[in-house]
């Protein structure tokens, strides 16, 4: 009997060993599948080659052909959405970041199995007569919306439907990264987007486009209308109107007054400190989880923060007086970042202030030039150059994982935002104090180079009080 026990304890322990095992394995990418992939000769920035003109807005996308995307495995685009204007409804099996470049608006993500919990107004169909239709005013129940403005960091989970309205007074203009390579998408590692409803685009030459890369007709577009009107118990009329693509794209414009969406505004339009306000809300949060543990009790994903602001001067990860600021969103920022996977930093560097040599430890970097320019030097494995070019604003190119990059700010400054493919991005500088010539030994730094006691210390301790922003010297460096 007591054999019997023992031998019931450890199936039961190795079921317990095996179960947490897998939970905390995070698959990521295959070495296999990047291997050929990932041999790069040559990094170039560029701006988008290819767009799609919508009634209201334009889709303009990045070459994910290049050497530099297929090796980081993701896809980018940039969106521009008029005023009044409705992204259409759609999902896709991997995660995205979106970054607010200019503009502001709402945003809604549908999450499967979670409650409505906002009412707005509305119009039901209320039958009046035989044959006849027509329309009562009642409240209408949906999910969570989320505001944004410039400056705000998006989160878009796989699966999550999700659409944009812009409500302001000016076009909304965000930058997309999609990680194709992330363990949530198990078809291959092209890009494809589910629409719910739309229809194929037309190029900038009025032609309509002939790639299949990014012909997108709606799902129910060719789904038997009988059968949908029998599951959504609609007249077949309306799938009818469903079904079509018609040449309004992806990003319509909203009828007037119909856009009566509950978006309830932020506590700190009420005149309160904003940056103070996100400063200790983020610490509250932080707080919390470090109370409670990650064990998944801390945050449902139903009201889990989907938005993150980088303009927080107070928020900043890196500050230098006369080198600039880091602002890094990561997993302890923004929660659900850890669910899928990626982050991102938005650096503001002054004028020919100097980035530290440094390679990424975990993850690639995939840089958009907000403002300014810079002289970019990235260094292979193989010690070549693959890149040594100014970039400018509009500008996009990917810095593979372990590949060493340096950087100079131009005499305007250089604003950026880097996409990350994992939640917690890790660094390794070669100058500083916490670079890896500063955990060295002396005599190891001598005996590498060749070099003199005195100038393995220089070396080692010349710039000991300062980390990635490096000021420029002789006074050069003036802040925006």
């Amino acid at each position: 009997m007591g054999g019997t026990k023992m031998l019931v304890a450890l199936v039961l322990c190795l079921i317990v060993s095996t179960t947490m095992g897998q939970s905390s394995y995070r698959p990521k990418r295959s070495c296999s599948d990047d291997a050929m992939q990932c041999r790069i000769n040559r990094l170039t920035s560029s701006e988008p080659s290819d767009r799609i003109e919508c009634e209201g807005g334009l889709i303009e996308l990045w070459d994910e052909n290049e050497d530099q995307y297929l090796c980081s495995g993701v896809h980018a685009m940039r969106v521009t959405v008029q005023p009044n204007s409705l992204t259409l409804p759609n999902f896709f099996p991997f995660p995205r970041l979106v970054y607010i470049e200019r503009g502001e608006g709402i945003m809604g993500v549908t999450f499967p199995g979670c409650p409505e919990t906002y009412q707005s107004e509305g119009r039901e169909e209320e039958r009046i007569g035989e044959g006849e239709r027509g329309f009562r005013e009642s409240k209408d129940l949906h999910q969570k919306v989320h505001r944004f403005k410039r400056g705000d960091v998006l989160a878009i989970p796989p699966g999550a439907v999700h659409w944009c309205y812009n409500d302001g007074p000016e076009d909304i203009v965000a930058v997309h990264v999609t990680d194709l390579k992330n363990p949530s998408n198990q078809l291959d590692a092209s890009f494809r987007a589910f629409y719910l409803a739309g229809g194929a685009g037309r190029s900038s030459q009025g032609r309509e486009r002939q790639s299949s890369h990014y012909e997108f007709s709606n799902i129910f577009s060719v789904f038997d209308t009988s059968l949908m009107a029998e599951a959504f118990g609609v007249p077949e009329e309306v799938i009818s109107r469903m079904q079509q693509t018609q040449d309004r794209s992806f990003i319509i414009r909203a009828e007037k007054g119909e856009m009566r969406i509950l978006a309830p505004k932020g506590e700190c339009d009420t005149g309160c400190d904003e940056e103070e306000h996100e400063t200790r809300r983020s610490s509250h949060g932080r707080a919390q989880i470090g109370l409670m543990g990650v064990n998944g009790l801390e945050e449902s994903i139903c009201t889990m923060k989907l938005r993150h602001s980088t303009l927080n001067r107070k928020d900043s990860d890196v500050y230098t007086r006369r080198g600039g600021r880091l602002n890094i969103v990561n997993e302890h920022k923004l929660p659900i970042l850890k669910h899928i996977d990626m982050s991102l930093e938005k650096g503001h560097m002054y004028p020919n202030t100097l980035y530290s040599p440094h390679w990424a430890v975990n993850s690639h970097s995939i840089i958009y030039v907000l403002n300014g320019d810079a002289h970019i030097q990235v260094v292979s494995n193989e010690g070549e150059t693959i890149m040594n070019d100014r970039v400018s604003e509009g500008e996009m190119f990917v810095i593979p994982q372990y590949f060493a990059v340096s950087a100079r700010a131009g005499n305007n400054g250089f604003e950026y935002v880097s996409f990350k493919t994992t939640s917690s991005p890790m660094k390794s500088p070669l100058v500083g104090y916490t670079s890896v010539f500063r955990a060295m030994p002396v005599q190891v730094l001598i005996n590498s180079y060749q070099i003199s006691p005195r100038d393995a210390q220089e070396l080692k301790y010349n710039r000991q009080h300062q980390t990635f922003f490096l000021p420029a010297r002789g006074g050069q460096s003036t802040r925006l």
